[in-house]
């Protein structure tokens, strides 16, 4: 998913400035979560109705964007 900026949103006063699910207070870090727990997309949407396969998409999306841009950086 190309426009994941369509779906996240940052904002320092809902939940610490974490990226959230725009129009909730679920994280990306959450979405995360569920998802490497063994939840389905199906599981998750019926726990959380305000969210639906787009906008996990969308949280998938971003967090492959953030990994593709962060540097390690080694010490020497």
């Amino acid at each position: 998913m190309e426009n994941w900026q369509t779906h996240i949103s940052i904002n320092p006063e809902i939940r610490s400035g974490k990226p959230c699910i725009i129009g909730t207070r679920i994280t990306i870090s959450d979405v995360l979560s569920y998802l490497a727990s063994g939840m389905s997309f199906e599981d998750i949407i019926i726990d959380f109705p305000t969210l639906n396969q787009e906008k996990i998409l969308a949280a998938l999306s971003f967090a492959a964007h953030r990994e593709s841009i962060t540097k390690i950086a080694l010490a020497s």
